[in-house]
């Protein structure tokens, strides 16, 4: 090598290197790594949201992808979705099971529709944990996404979602939800066991008050179900997992988001109670469901979070805040659709007071001669939809809560 092809020696440490001679550019840096991680070496490609598109996946020739089950059950108007290892893929339709014609799910299309469902973190979270809860969207639904470990291998069970919200008059839900939504302050809980409606009555009140308020409404659920877009109302959706990491930090932290309306997606503890009765009792309204199956056990599930020495100052705390309680269920209808029955309870000052004394049967009796404000027991809303020819007399004896009184109603002895 001549002398002219050597190369330049190294600057001394801590002094720059000299600049290039004029007219010539410094050489391009080189590029920055891209936010999007490199997919594995022979994994398939993911989209943009990190999920895998139908057709790399590791799928067997034959078997259907995943939206496209998910499509036919949107068209054929099926609520639920399950899917299993070893299983035949099985839908619920109006509240009944229902097999697919498909053969059972084998491992490798299980996984292959995971793949299209879930982010690689998801994937790993389930691995990890063998829970994991999440949604996603499409164009015709919102789908969410639970999936769990079994003795035949993982499954996954999805709820679609309806994009569309319906209002309170498509479900035909009492004049007095309105009124309950139009309180500015307070406690509002809507209960009932899984698959009763809960979400779609809390999404049809949130959708009324929207429309008719202007306030600013925040969500915390786990995950988020029904999204609404802000009209009169601002709405603020939040996720825990994803937008939050504790749900009693996202709630405890909306108190100081100037909110007007806090929607609870579960009461889960005496935690979470403890928050939501704060925020009812400082001016804010808020909403959230429980699993309970009448309106009066509501408050007794309520208080059985607390210690007996406890519970005698979160009667008088819950009769203060309390704006109602709706606990509903659903029911198959003549026309082979379904609809809701509620146990109403109204915080009238006669209510108020039975609350704070734990005068459970007064509370119930009230129920059955207050329809003027709103009130009404899951018998006499069987009984309505019995008299409106909506429901056989066989469906309002099995949906009843206490058959033997239902009976007496249909036969005119009550």
């Amino acid at each position: 090598m001549t002398q002219s092809q050597q190369r330049p020696p190294a600057p001394p440490p801590g002094r720059r290197p000299p600049a290039p001679p004029p007219g010539r550019r410094p050489p391009a840096p080189p590029p920055k790594a891209t936010a999007t991680p490199k997919a594995r070496a022979g994994s398939p490609p993911r989209l943009p949201n990190g999920k895998v598109a139908p057709e790399h996946t590791n799928r067997p020739a034959g078997q259907p992808s995943c939206v496209e089950l998910l499509k036919r059950s949107h068209e054929e108007g099926y609520s639920d979705v399950h899917l299993g290892v070893g299983e035949v893929p099985r839908v619920r339709d109006r509240g009944e099971m229902l097999e697919l014609d498909y053969p059972k799910t084998d491992t490798a299309t299980f996984w292959s529709w995971m793949q299209e469902l879930v982010t690689e973190q998801e994937m790993q979270q389930f691995k990890d944990t063998k829970e994991l809860d999440t949604a996603t969207q499409y164009d015709f639904s919102r789908i969410r996404i639970n999936v769990f470990d079994a003795l035949l291998g993982p499954s996954i069970v999805m709820r679609l979602i309806p994009n569309k919200i319906l209002t309170l008059e498509q479900l035909r839900s009492p004049e007095v939800f309105k009124d309950i939504s139009d309180a500015h302050k307070g406690l509002v809980l809507v209960t009932g066991p899984t698959g009763s409606g809960k979400s779609t009555t809390m999404a049809a009140m949130i959708d009324y008050i929207n429309k008719e308020h202007a306030k600013h409404i925040i969500t915390i659920e786990d995950p988020i179900e029904f999204v609404h877009q802000s009209r009169k109302s601002l709405i603020k959706h939040r996720e825990v997992g994803t937008h939050t990491l504790l749900f009693d930090n996202a709630l405890k932290a909306a108190l100081r988001e100037d909110p007007d309306l806090i929607l609870v997606g579960e009461m889960r503890d005496r935690g979470t109670v403890n928050t939501a009765l704060k925020a009812a009792q400082t001016g804010h309204l808020v909403m959230g469901t429980l699993h309970t199956n009448s309106a009066v056990k509501t408050i007794d599930r309520i208080l059985n979070l607390y210690s007996a020495e406890e519970q005698d100052a979160m009667q008088i705390a819950i009769a203060e805040s309390l704006v109602a309680i709706i606990a509903q269920g659903l029911c198959r209808t003549t026309d082979g659709k379904r609809a809701a029955f509620h146990d109403i309870l109204i915080n009238t000052e006669t209510m108020k007071e039975y609350i704070a004394k734990g005068r459970y049967e007064e509370m119930h009796e009230l129920m059955q001669t207050s329809e003027y404000d709103g009130m009404i027991t899951m018998n006499m809303s069987l009984y309505n939809l019995y008299e409106e020819g909506r429901i056989t007399e066989e469906t309002a004896l099995e949906k009843s809560p206490t058959p033997n009184e239902m009976a007496q109603m249909l036969r005119g002895r009550i």
